[in-house]
């Protein structure tokens, strides 16, 4: 006897969205057990991970690739103890007991602060050398010594530079930052040039030479002046206590005496050596005398009365050679004359515009 099959219709729903029971759900990744669903999380997780690890190193690498720019372009600042910073690379061009100026720079940065940081670079264990700012360093050591307050005055803003700049370009930066300072003296930028050349550092030997490298930004009559101040440097640099003190035309002159005049440096020496309590103007009126552009101070302290002084000896003129965008101008100077000879037409130029550039020159030689 045989059983009839019985058949039942179920009905299939065709949307997807429709509620399924329990444990019945269609889709393939909803179907695996926990351990296979940990290792597929675990996947992903560490996918997102490495990405992110990547974009944070790259990030930090353009960080410091831009660190590395700006340390270069000495754009770093840090307030750095002054007792950390080093003064011995480069040779200075100035007396500090000369600085008349000092209590004035003091004065600004008390009142109003640091506008400018000093550029340092590192020289390791800590510790900074000096590239730029000598000045602002000493101002702010005599504040902090002055007043004794370490917490305000004991760390100066500065820029730290990378490592690596040549020793010649150091100097030049020096130098060109003095230049825009328009109390600087021939005297001094004399007495840097031979410090350039005994540097055992640098290159260049020779002083004169030097004076081409370091102040290649100015003029060539300048470097002229500066060449001319070099022996006045060279015999008395030691006993001077106001070098920014001499004008140009005093130490031409003397530079031009000291040369012609045998022992001279050494009657001046003599003078000077043990005057410690002489002030600019004291010293000013010496070299005069010396250069014969005074008469006998009988104020002045007379320490060698048995070298004889003799007369500036009158020279009949005075020539030399510029030269110049249309030719080489050659110059005459003598007693009430004054020659320049050029390949140019003057008449061509404006005569208002000449009168201002004749006065401009007699100013200068004042």
């Amino acid at each position: 006897m045989s059983r009839k099959r019985r058949m039942f219709d179920i009905d299939i729903p065709e949307d997807d969205n429709a509620d399924f029971p329990a444990g019945k759900v269609d889709k393939v990744d909803q179907r695996r057990g926990p351990m296979a669903t940990a290792i597929v999380e675990t996947a992903e997780s560490t996918r997102d991970r490495a990405a992110i690890e990547a974009q944070i190193r790259a990030e930090n690498d353009a960080l410091a690739q831009e660190h590395v720019r700006l340390k270069r372009a000495g754009l770093i600042t840090d307030m750095i103890e002054l007792d950390l910073i080093d003064s011995s690379k480069l040779v200075r061009d100035r007396k500090p007991e000369a600085d008349l100026e000092l209590v004035e720079l003091m004065a600004s940065i008390r009142d109003i602060g640091l506008s400018n940081p000093i550029q340092v670079e590192p020289s390791g264990d800590g510790r900074y050398q000096l590239i730029q700012g000598y000045r602002r360093l000493s101002a702010y050591r005599k504040l902090r010594d002055d007043s004794g307050q370490v917490d305000k005055w004991g760390r100066i803003p500065a820029g730290i530079s990378a490592r690596g700049d040549q020793l010649e370009q150091l100097y030049r930066r020096m130098v060109d930052e003095n230049l825009i300072r328009k109390d600087i003296s021939f005297a001094e930028m004399a007495q840097l040039a031979l410090r350039y050349a005994q540097d055992p550092q640098t290159a260049e030997p020779d002083p004169e030479k030097a004076v081409a490298i370091l102040f290649k930004s100015a003029g060539y009559q300048k470097r002229s002046y500066i060449r001319n101040f070099i022996p006045l440097v060279q015999h008395l640099g030691d006993v001077l206590m106001f070098p920014q003190e001499i004008s140009r035309a005093l130490g031409l002159a003397l530079a031009q005496r000291l040369q012609d005049v045998p022992g001279m440096a050494a009657a001046i020496k003599a003078e000077l050596k043990s005057w410690d309590k002489r002030s600019a103007k004291d010293e000013v009126d010496l070299l005069r005398r010396y250069a014969g552009q005074g008469s006998e101070d009988a104020t002045a302290p007379s320490r060698d009365p048995g070298f004889d002084r003799p007369a500036p000896a009158a020279k009949a003129k005075t020539t030399f050679q510029l030269q110049r965008p249309q030719g080489s101008a050659k110059c005459t100077a003598a007693n009430g004359r004054l020659e320049i000879r050029l390949p140019r037409d003057f008449s061509a130029v404006d005569r208002r515009k000449l009168e201002i550039a004749v006065a401009s020159m007699l100013d200068q030689l004042e």
